[in-house]
């Protein structure tokens, strides 16, 4: 999975939750995202940032900070 396509799929994830819909029906429903749903994906990005940071996964922290600049493209 891309980065652009994880930060979508995390933004959209809370999107769901948010809704109370189901996330394997999103694509479905056209459902859209609001800044709320961003701020929540960017925390959790931000969370697994630090993890990485501290086991010094490099090319994983790569990944999520690419992913987190999506987010932030939405």
């Amino acid at each position: 999975m891309t980065p652009k396509e994880k930060a979508k799929e995390l933004v959209y994830k809370y999107s769901c939750l948010h809704l109370g819909e189901d996330f394997d029906k999103w694509k479905e429903n056209g459902i859209v995202f609001d800044s709320q749903d961003k701020q929540c994906a960017l925390i959790s990005v931000d969370e697994i940032l630090k993890i990485t940071w501290v086991d010094k996964f490099l090319i994983v922290e790569d990944y999520w900070l690419e992913v987190k600049q999506e987010i932030e493209k939405l």
